[in-house]
């Protein structure tokens, strides 16, 4: 089972690799509309082959996704960078705080 479940995970790992999902935010725009054109006739192939009768207006449309992966990546960037800069002076700040807090409650 141990096996069977990793050989699973593995590949799946794999397949994302090749298809560009790990790289950077515009392999992974690229990957996603590679998907989103080959779903529609992959499912209408599949429905011919198990005999089902389906028509391609009862078939959901794929949905249209407006999301920038490299614009969201830069935004998380660019917040935990300005984060990291501020962090010494915060630092400061609260040490400063609680020595004020220490020297009131001792007194």
């Amino acid at each position: 089972r141990f096996l069977v479940k990793g050989g699973l995970a593995g590949a799946a790992v794999y397949v994302a690799y090749d298809q560009g999902l790990l790289g950077s935010g515009i392999e992974g725009a690229e990957a996603l509309k590679k998907a989103q054109e080959t779903l529609p006739p992959a499912i209408q192939e599949w429905t011919d082959y198990l005999g089902w009768e389906v028509r391609t207006a009862q078939l959901p449309s794929t949905p249209k996704i407006d999301f920038s992966l490299s614009a969201s990546w830069n935004k998380g960037v660019h917040t935990v960078m300005s984060a990291l800069s501020e962090a010494p002076t915060r630092a400061c700040e609260y040490t400063v705080e609680g020595w004020k807090y220490v020297k009131n409650l001792v007194k």
